[in-house]
């Protein structure tokens, strides 16, 4: 199911599929978002926004030394005709200084930014943690 999509041109498309957020519990304040993105020509994701937290932000969780880092990062590329998941343990949108706990069953609206294809506003459903 395709829950957003920008144009890029006259016949290039992004398009955004299968959104979720880790559901919170109560005083915490921060979460991921996760997401299935695919554009018919390279394209790049380079922002995120939300109305249910103060910052939002673009991710990479990699193991380095053994340990798993997470740091942000200014974009992530997708190249053309391949689906790029934003998924636990790799890249993903970080929801940080909440402004509300997120429950199972609840939606939240997300706005993403691409490079040259403008915002496309999507809604991520709210799964347990």
């Amino acid at each position: 199911m395709v829950v957003g999509a920008a144009s890029l041109g006259v016949e290039a498309a992004v398009t955004a599929t299968d959104a979720w957020v880790r559901g919170t519990v109560p005083a915490q304040h921060a979460t991921g978002a996760f997401l299935t993105l695919r554009s018919t020509e390279d394209a790049k994701l380079v922002g995120v926004a939300t109305p249910a937290a103060k910052n939002a932000q673009i991710h990479e969780s990699s193991m380095a030394g053994g340990m798993m880092h997470m740091h942000a990062v200014d974009f992530v590329a997708l190249p053309a005709g391949k689906a790029i998941e934003l998924k636990p343990g790799g890249y993903h949108i970080m929801l940080m200084e909440l402004t509300a706990d997120l429950r199972a069953g609840d939606s939240i609206d997300l706005t993403l930014t691409f490079e040259k294809a403008g915002e496309v506003k999507i809604t991520a459903e709210v799964r347990a943690s």
